[in-house]
């Protein structure tokens, strides 16, 4: 029996992302889940995650913000990263109120550190100057 062989790997590969290695937590353990928001809605409060994360919208449109980074809309078959660690996610919602948002995230999670830290209010007005200018 003769194999076949397909050429089709040859461009079959699209590069949605790419990025310079950031810094790896030691002993890192990788969780990848998919995030589903309901249109309109604001998504996570400010938070932080301990490493990297690496995401892909698959539906609807994301509002993302990162500490000094102004916001931007990161649409359906958009990539997305964030370097963790000490850095504030400060938004990940729903940028429509008409359809649903889902989208795929790829953690480098640091071990005995939850996958996700909340900010309060006290530290999110200590780093002010760190956030970018707000839309008008």
């Amino acid at each position: 029996m003769r194999e076949h062989r397909s050429n089709a790997w040859q461009t079959a590969i699209t590069i949605v992302q790419e990025a310079k290695p950031p810094y790896i937590p030691q002993g890192a353990h990788e969780m990848t889940l998919v995030v589903e928001y309901p249109p309109g809605d604001p998504g996570a409060p400010p938070h932080r995650h301990y490493g990297p994360a690496f995401g892909y919208v698959l539906e609807g449109e994301m509002v993302l913000e990162l500490e000094g980074e102004p916001e931007r809309v990161v649409r359906a078959g958009e990539a997305f990263w964030e370097p963790g660690g000490d850095v504030i996610h400060y938004q990940d919602g729903n940028n429509r109120d008409d359809i649903p948002l889902r989208f795929l995230v790829t953690m480098l999670c640091e071990p005995g550190k939850p996958m996700l830290t909340l900010v309060d209010d006290e530290e999110l007005a200590q780093r002010a100057d760190r956030r970018a200018a707000r839309p008008v």
